[in-house]
């Protein structure tokens, strides 16, 4: 009877453990998602990635000012892992490249942005041009960034005396690739 009861407590957390790690089964809510940053309808999740790194701002003059500095982004340079946290490709830029280990890689164009809370870089839709190379991200339409932690400007200073400085800051982020259902 013990065997059983160990036997059967074995199998409900694989089967848990393999629902919690399943592409199919998305670790969030689309609906608890501010409505400009959900997936359009006939779409289902490909890939769940974890994005870490780093993006870098520079200071910079401020578009159509003759005197005011801001800094301004420039690009990520992050580590993509999948829930299990093996490393599974990168993220960087510019252009916004995602970059599977097999090669294949996807630009995207932004959608829609929404607040994702102080200090921390804005949910983010964005909408996948056509893939390059075979593999992952073949057929990908739409990537979500979503729980994103950090990642905002430096709150340093930026004027004409540290102009054409730049600045890393470490960020993280989901990024779930979504394809035609």
């Amino acid at each position: 009877m013990k065997t059983l009861a160990i036997t059967s407590a074995i199998a409900a957390a694989v089967m848990l453990s393999a629902c919690a790690s399943s592409p199919s089964m998305p670790s969030f809510n689309q609906q608890a998602l501010p409505a400009t940053v959900q997936v359009p309808a006939g779409h289902k999740v490909a890939m769940e990635t974890v994005g870490a790194g780093d993006i870098t701002y520079e200071c910079k003059l401020k578009k159509d000012s003759a005197d005011q500095f801001e800094w301004t982004f420039i690009g990520p340079d992050a580590q993509l892992t999948d829930r299990g946290g093996m490393n599974v490709g990168k993220y960087f830029g510019p252009p916004a490249t995602w970059q599977s280990n097999d090669g294949s890689k996807v630009t995207a164009t932004q959608l829609a942005v929404a607040p994702a809370g102080a200090g921390n870089i804005p949910s983010q839709l964005v909408k996948a041009n056509p893939a390059m190379g075979n593999g992952a991200m073949m057929g990908v339409k739409y990537i979500q960034r979503v729980a994103t932690r950090g990642g905002v400007a430096p709150a340093g200073m930026c004027g004409a005396g540290n102009a054409g400085a730049k600045e890393k800051v470490q960020y993280q982020a989901d990024y779930i690739f979504w394809k035609a259902a």
